[in-house]
């Protein structure tokens, strides 16, 4: 049995490894797979990459076929249109910062103008005797649906208050940008009204017309839209 002075004139050269080596492990863990991932980022060492690079699954279904229309209707011109949409939403009585978004949005996308032949009959074609002269009674032509093109559509920008960043993250579709291209389609869809794309359609629907009819003997076509 060991007295009290025995006891403080032991040496103490040897002293237990203290708590804190389990985090100087976990630390030169963390260390070397930040290098890892640095030298794989950065291409430092070949091979890394395929280690650490993403990878694409297309998990997605078949295309289901809903409907096939016939279509009668001739193309004669189409327009392509960009333009800068800043939609913004605010509260009455919250600042932007609590409550409210705003988002700058670049969208491109077409637009067709078409005159429908398929509303034509026998009524609206009146030959001569001869065979040598015909008219040709259209519609007029008009404007398609807007289509918006994704490749070159994007977000320039979104800023969202803090209630609506909380409700993102309770949101089956966060950070929805419907009502941003449905402002896009009708903006477009109003430049394509002011392009002069109907005169342009009734222009080379009636010059395809007349080169159609010439083939099959007519010297006169006359094209009337109406």
């Amino acid at each position: 049995m060991e007295t009290l002075d025995e006891t403080r004139r032991r040496p103490s050269g040897t002293r237990r490894a203290g708590p804190g080596w389990p985090f100087t492990i976990l630390a030169v863990l963390v260390c070397l797979v930040l290098l890892l991932v640095l030298a794989g980022r950065f291409s430092l060492v070949p091979g890394l990459n395929d280690l650490f690079g993403e990878e694409t699954k297309d998990r997605s279904g078949p295309a289901l076929l809903e409907s096939i229309q016939d279509m009668s209707r001739h193309e004669g011109a189409v327009g392509t249109f960009q333009i800068v949409v800043d939609l913004e939403k605010d509260a009455k009585y919250l600042p932007d910062a609590v409550r409210g978004t705003r988002t700058l949005y670049i969208a491109a996308g077409t637009v067709g103008a078409y005159v429908d032949l398929g509303r034509t009959g026998p009524e609206s074609v009146v030959v001569d005797e001869e065979r040598t002269s015909v008219t040709l009674r259209l519609p007029r032509a008009a404007l398609g649906a807007p289509a918006l093109d994704p490749d070159r559509s994007y977000a320039v920008s979104k800023q969202r208050g803090l209630l609506d960043r909380l409700g993102d993250l309770f949101s089956d579709n966060p950070a929805d940008e419907r009502a941003v291209h449905r402002l896009a389609s009708q903006r477009i869809a109003e430049a394509a009204e002011e392009s002069g794309l109907v005169a342009r359609a009734e222009k080379n629907t009636t010059s395809m017309l007349e080169g159609l009819l010439r083939s099959l003997g007519f010297r006169t076509v006359r094209v009337v839209y109406a």
